[in-house]
Parts: structure tokens; sequence; C-alpha cells
């Protein structure tokens, strides 16, 4: 991607819409637009006039736009045959076609943007929830960048008093004092696993959180799973294992969205294809932040037997409209729905909304899986600074640490990134942004 090029592109969904937006942008911008518009345009100020004899438009001149270059954006009617027209109007006087990201990337070069940020621009894109959204504009601006910059400082203000050291060396000087060190690690090191335990249900909002409905065959679960979502989504019949693999659909409630995961009833089967999905049934409770267990409350409770400790767990006795049987204790959270009648389903996602709410609602949360890796091994550095301080190890073993956890922190927000990553994160971008 060359930085001297003009680029152009449309940058409104692809498709015909009332109007479409042209967006040209680099150091030939301006006269490359004026050749068509035919008129002086005036910074930041949007003014309606002709392009050729194509289309009445809207232009806006940024001297400094969002690339932090030179930028020109056309609104158009959004007739294909326009868009394509102005396009290629554009590209025949000197501006080229942008590729996937390119606009973002150039925001990135130009310093407009962190490479955090630059990867928020699109998660507010894709965002559909507004749980989403909050995510991507903390990314974008919010309390996340902060915390960004605020580890990254910690981190250089303790990789400077041990460089200070190496540099008089020769002295046999001491000038970081290895209690504070250590202090200041183990602050550092709470933060870092503060904000990598947060990955957890920041990924979960980014992608649905997982929510998996199991019980004993017959229970309701596949029932449950239509009744949640309003629709004859999964097979339904009275006859045991009729569900032999996961099924998985997405539902908003609320701001929240909610992946919900049907599976195969548990119980000890010697049919290998019902073995086979009672052991996916197995991990998707294992990937799942909430577990509904399903139970016939016409039957007496009997515990799964699974360990569930690390979910939220809810049992949802099913078949409200029949006579209850009178042995329904549990230590978990219950309550009663009936699929058939839709009676408690209203409660039901109520209850699952409450479950994570309280989480969801951190002011900071990660949620790239990409950070996630890279804060790890900022983390597995800044540990073993520690274990070198415990050890008595010089100030150049330490630092080598230490540099390496600046290095990692740098690749998330862009100060230390190789081409390869660079190139691997913008070509997801649609083109146009």
């Amino acid at each position: 991607m060359s930085q001297t090029d003009t680029i152009a592109a449309i940058s409104t969904p692809a498709g015909v819409g009332g109007i479409a937006v042209v967006r040209l942008s680099g150091p030939e911008a301006l006269s490359v637009a004026t050749k068509h518009l035919v008129v002086r345009l005036e910074a930041r100020k949007a003014t309606y006039c002709r392009f050729d004899e194509l289309d009445d438009v809207v232009a806006v001149y940024y001297p400094r736009g969002y690339t932090g270059e030179p930028t020109v954006e056309i609104s158009c009617h959004g007739s294909l045959y326009i868009q394509q027209a102005i396009i290629d109007a554009l590209v025949a006087d000197g501006a080229r076609m942008a590729e996937a990201g390119e606009f973002t990337m150039r925001a990135f070069r130009n310093g407009r943007l962190n490479l955090s940020q630059a990867e928020a621009v699109a998660d507010l894109i894709d965002a559909s929830t507004p749980a989403q959204h909050r995510l991507a504009v903390s990314q974008l601006r919010g309390g996340y960048a902060a915390r960004l910059k605020e580890l990254r400082q910690q981190l250089l203000d303790i990789t400077s008093l041990m460089e200070l050291e190496l540099d008089f060396s020769q002295e046999d000087v001491e000038f970081a004092d290895r209690t504070q060190l250590r202090q200041l690690l183990s602050a550092l090191n709470t933060q870092l696993t503060s904000l990598i335990d947060t990955f957890r249900i920041g990924n979960a909002l980014k992608r649905g959180i997982p929510v998996a409905i199991i019980g004993k065959p017959n229970a309701g679960k596949s029932s449950l799973l239509n009744a949640l979502l309003g629709d004859e989504r999964a097979i339904v019949s009275d006859i045991p294992g009729t569900t032999r693999d996961t099924i998985e659909e997405t539902l908003t409630i609320g701001s929240l969205t909610f992946r919900f995961i049907d599976t195969a009833g548990l119980r000890h089967s010697t049919d290998t294809i019902e073995a086979l999905g009672i052991e996916r049934s197995l991990k998707a409770v294992a990937d799942a932040q909430i577990v509904l267990i399903i139970h016939d409350a016409t039957t007496p409770w009997q515990d799964p037997g699974l360990d569930l400790s690390s979910k939220k767990v809810i049992v949802v006795f099913n078949k409200s409209d029949l006579p209850r049987h009178s042995s329904l204790n549990t230590s978990h959270s219950s309550l009663s729905v009936s699929s058939k009648t839709g009676d408690g389903i209203a409660a039901l996602k109520q209850a699952m909304l409450a479950a994570v709410e309280p989480q969801a609602a951190q002011d900071v949360l990660l949620s790239n899986a990409r950070h996630h890796a890279a804060l790890q091994q900022v983390l597995q550095a800044v540990t073993h600074v520690s274990e070198g301080l415990d050890e008595n190890l010089p100030a150049d073993l330490l630092a080598v640490d230490l540099r390496d956890a600046l290095y990692h922190l740098g690749s998330i927000t862009g100060e230390v990134v190789s081409n390869d990553i660079l190139s691997n994160i913008f070509s997801r971008f649609c083109i146009g942004k």
C-alpha cells in the first residue's frame, strides 16, 4: 500500500440506496475531485455541485481528514451506475482503487489512530447491539485505550530504572530500590491479570454469550430453545435421543446477544452417533458461561453430576403446565417454565440478563483475541522479572524481560508491529474503510 497514491472507493454498503458516499484520499485528492466538480471546495464545508454531467452531488473537502491526508467525500445518488461512473472517472484522472482497510491503515500510519483504535473501527462497524457498540467505543476512545497507555507508562518507568543502572554498571551503582520495584511489579501484575480476566466476558459480548442447554433426553431442551427463539428451529419428538448434535442459534435480549447451544440429551448410550453428540454436549458445557439445566418438572430432580462450579447455572423446571413432582429440590437457582404455553420464558430471559449484566457493565473489557494473546505475553514477561528480582539476578537480565514486555504491549497499540500483522488486520476491513 503506497502512501503517496491518491486512493478512491465507495464507502457506503454495496448496493442501491438513497445516497452513496465516494471517498477520495491522498495528496492529489482535491485536484482530482475538482476536475469533475468544476467548483472551488472550501475546507470542511459541504458544497452542492454537479459531478460532470452525471449527477448532482454534495462534496466536502477535509485538508486533514480521517486518514490524516487531504480527503474529499462525494455524496451522490445511490444508483449502481452513478457510483461506478464516479469511481471510474476519479481513477482515470490519477486516483487508484483503495485496498481493503486502506483508509484506516493510512489513519494509523499518519498517527490519527493507534493500532488498537484502528481495530476498534471494524468492531464499531460490525456492532449490532448496544453492548457491542459500547465495547468498540471504549476501545476506540475510552477507558481501554487509557488503560493500555497507563500500563505502558508503568513499564517504561520500571525499564528506565533498569536501563539507567546498565549505563553505570561499571560503577556498581544501584538506582532502583528492589523493594520498590517489587511493589511496582506486583501492582502491574495485578492490573494485567485483572484486564486479561475480562476477556472471557468481553469476547462473549462481541461474539454472543454462550449458553449451553443441557438435560436428560425428553426434558424439553429443544422445545425450550424454540420457545426462546419464537421459532420452530429444533426438531421436537417424544422419541429419546432425537437431538444427536449441537444446534446453535443467537438471540438478542435487552442489550446483549446470547448464543444458545441445544445439546444432545445426557445419558449413557451405546449408539455411536448419539455418544458423539453427548461428547459435543460436554464440550458445549465447558465453553459456556451460562448453563441451563432443563428438567422435566413431572419427575424427581436429579443433578447431572457435572462440575459446573465456574458457570452460572439456572435450573429450568419445564412443563409447568402439568402437575409438578414433589421432589424438586436443588441448590442451584431455579425457575419454572412451560415451553408449550410460553409461561416463564420472559422470566428466564431476565434471569440470563441478570447473570451477566454486572460483568458486562465493567468500564474496561478486553474483547480482541490478538490483544489477549499479547497481554498474556506481557504478563509472562513481568512475572519473569519478579522472579528474577527474588533470585537477585543482575539488571541486564531483568531488562531483557522488561523490553520483551514493552514489545508485546507495543504490538497492541502499534508502536512495534510487523507489516505481516498489519496486512492481516486491515485485510479484514471492507473496501472503503
